[in-house]
C-alpha cells in the first residue's frame, strides 16, 4: 500500500465496528484492521452499540460453520443497511481468502472483501466502493508487506502481542491454514527486538511472541537456532519482565528452545504444545511429523528444566479413522503429561482439507462420548495440577477485564507468571492493571486460584502507569493505545486458537 493510500481520511466521522472470529492471529489482525481505520478518521463504535457506520468482519475458516456463522451475520445485517444510506460492510481473513467472490454473490450487500494478505488495503477498498458504488473484491496471492508495518489499536496498556512469522510450511491434513495465509516468512529479529523495544517504552511489561508455528522461527532466513537466541535476547531487554509465545509445533521444540525457557529469567515457566492426537497412527494420518514418544519426551525435558512449569495443549477428538483403542492412547497422554489446561475440539470438517475427504469419518454420537470422557479426565487433572498451588506465595500481574465477579466478589484478577488465573482479596491501596502483586494461594479450582488472605505486596510498575494514562485519556479520545509505525499489538486474555487455525501448532 502507497503512503498515499494509507494517509486517505472520511470526510465526515463515521463510526466502525470490528467482529472478529478464530484465533490469537486473527485477534491480532483486528487490532490493525482499528488501527488502520482510526489512522484513516474513523472511529470506534460504542461498546454494545447496535448498528456502526462500517461493519468488518475478520473471520476464520477453520471449524465446518464458519461460513454459516458469517452468512447468518450479514443476513442479519442485510435490513439494517437497507435503512441506513452509507453503511458499509467488510469481510476479511481467512474465509474470505478462501470463498472469494463467493461471498459478494451469496451476500450481495457486502461492500469490500479482502485477503489475509492484504489487510492494508481496508481504508482504500471502503472509499473505492463508496465513490464507485459497487463491491470491490481484492484478494492478494502473497504477502504484500509484513503486517507489523500497519497502523495498530491496542487494546491494552500493558501487555502486547509481537508477530515474529506469518505463514505455516506444515500440511497436516486437517488444517486449510496454510493454504490461506502461505508459506512461513519471517522478521528479521532487530525488527522485533526494536519493536519490543518501543513497546516497554511505551510502558508494556509482557510480550507474547506471536506465530502461527512460532518456534520453526528461523526457517525463513536460515537460522534452526534463531527463536531461542529471540529468547534470550528478549532477557536483555530492560522493563521487559514477561515473555511468553503461541504455540509452538513438537516437531521444532529443540533442546535450545528448553535451554533458553529455563535460563531466561524473564520468560515466564508456561508452555502451549498442541498434542492433537495421543495415538500414533492417528498422527500419520494427520500428517504430523512427531509421535507420542517424542512428545512425551519434549514434556519430560521441559519439567526436568522448568519444575514449575504449566503446561497446555491441543486435543482433537473423533479424527477420521480413530478407534476405541487410538482414542485411549490420547487418554494415556492426558494422564502422563498432566496438562494444566487443555482446549479440546470435536473434529470438525474443513473444507479443502485432505482429512475432509478420507473414510471412516467418525458418528457424531461417538465423538461426543469421547470428548465427555476427555474433557472429564482433564477437568480432573488440572483440579489436582492447581491444587499443587496451594500455599505458595505468587507475584501476579493485575489484568483487566478477567474477573467476571470481581465487583460483586470485592476481588481482583490477574496472571501468575506460569499464565494461571488467579482471584485476590482487593488490596486497601489501589493497584491498577499492569501492577504486580504478591499473594499467598489459599484455594484451588479447575480453572482457577484464589488469594484469600490479605495482599503482602503491591508493587506499583511502569505498565500501570501506562493503564493510569490511558484510562484518564479514555473520556477525551477512544479507548486504545494508538501507535504509529512500527504497528504495535497486545493480547486479551488468550483465548483458545480454534485446533489447526493459525496459532494451533
Amino acid at each position: 500500500m502507497t503512503s498515499s493510500d494509507r494517509s486517505q481520511t472520511v470526510d465526515v466521522t463515521r463510526t466502525y465496528a470490528v467482529r472478529t472470529y478464530g484465533c490469537q492471529m486473527n485477534v491480532h489482525d483486528s487490532e490493525r484492521l482499528s488501527g488502520l481505520l482510526e489512522d484513516a478518521g474513523y472511529v470506534r463504535a460504542p461498546e454494545g452499540a447496535d448498528e456502526a457506520d462500517i461493519v468488518v468482519f475478520n473471520t476464520c475458516a477453520v471449524r465446518e460453520n464458519a461460513d454459516n456463522k458469517l452468512y447468518g451475520n450479514l443476513g442479519r445485517l442485510a435490513p439494517v443497511k437497507a435503512r441506513r444510506p452509507g453503511m458499509q460492510i467488510a469481510v476479511g481473513g481467512c474465509l474470505a481468502q478462501k470463498d472469494r467472490d463467493t461471498i459478494v454473490k451469496k451476500a450481495p450487500w457486502v461492500d469490500v472483501v479482502f485477503g489475509t494478505h492484504n489487510i492494508g488495503k481496508l481504508p482504500v477498498l471502503l472509499e473505492r466502493a463508496r465513490v464507485q458504488e459497487e463491491a470491490q473484491v481484492e484478494i492478494a496471492e502473497s504477502l504484500e508487506a509484513f503486517p507489523s508495518t500497519l497502523p495498530t489499536r491496542r487494546e491494552s496498556a500493558y501487555a502486547a502481542w509481537v508477530s515474529i512469522s506469518v505463514g505455516c510450511n506444515n500440511t497436516c491434513t486437517f488444517c486449510i491454514v496454510p493454504a490461506l495465509r502461505g508459506k512461513e516468512k519471517d522478521r528479521r529479529p532487530g525488527d522485533i527486538l526494536a519493536e519490543i523495544e518501543a513497546l516497554v517504552g511505551e510502558g508494556v511489561s509482557e510480550i507474547t511472541l506471536l506465530g502461527q508455528n512460532v518456534n520453526a522461527y528461523g526457517s525463513d532466513i536460515g537460522d534452526r537456532e534463531a527463536f531461542s537466541k529471540l529468547l534470550r535476547a528478549c532477557g536483555t531487554i530492560e522493563g521487559l519482565e514477561r515473555v511468553r509465545f503461541t504455540s509452538p509445533h513438537p516437531r521444532d521444540f529443540t533442546d535450545d528452545v528448553i535451554a533458553a525457557m529455563a535460563e531466561t529469567p524473564n520468560v515466564m515457566p508456561q508452555l502451549h504444545m498442541p498434542l492433537q492426537s495421543g495415538s500414533d497412527t492417528v498422527l500419520k494420518a494427520m500428517r504430523r511429523s512427531y509421535r507420542q514418544e517424542r512428545f512425551l519426551g519434549i514434556i519430560e525435558k521441559v519439567r526436568a528444566a522448568i519444575p514449575h512449569a504449566a503446561i497446555s495443549t491441543d486435543i482433537i477428538v473423533g479424527f477420521p479413522g480413530e478407534t476405541e483403542e487410538d482414542f485411549e492412547q490420547t487418554l494415556h497422554v492426558v494422564r502422563e503429561a498432566r496438562f494444566a489446561q487443555a482446549f479440546t475440539f470435536q473434529y470438525s470438517k474443513r473444507p479443502g482439507t485432505p482429512a475432509a475427504e478420507m473414510a471412516d469419518q467418525i458418528p457424531k454420537e461417538v465423538v461426543q462420548a469421547r470428548y465427555e470422557r476427555l474433557v472429564a479426565l482433564q477437568e480432573e487433572i488440572s483440579w489436582e495440577e492447581n491444587k499443587k498451588q496451594v500455599g505458595r506465595t505468587l507475584e501476579v500481574m493485575v489484568a483487566e477485564g478477567e474477573g467476571r465477579k470481581d465487583d460483586a466478589t470485592r476481588r481482583l484478577s490477574g496472571r501468575a507468571p506460569d499464565n494461571r488465573l488467579v482471584h485476590f482479596t482487593r488490596p486497601d491501596e489501589p493497584v491498577r492493571p499492569g501492577d504486580v502483586v504478591t499473594v499467598g494461594i489459599t484455594y484451588a479450582a479447575p480453572h482457577h486460584l484464589l488469594a484469600e488472605g490479605p495482599v503482602t505486596d503491591v508493587r506499583r510498575t511502569r505498565a500501570g502507569d501506562a493503564w493510569e494514562k490511558r484510562d484518564t485519556a479514555r473520556s477525551a479520545k477512544p479507548a486504545g493505545v494508538m501507535l504509529g509505525l512500527p504497528g504495535i499489538g497486545a493480547p486479551a486474555p488468550l483465548p483458545p486458537a480454534e485446533s489447526g487455525c493459525a496459532v494451533g501448532g
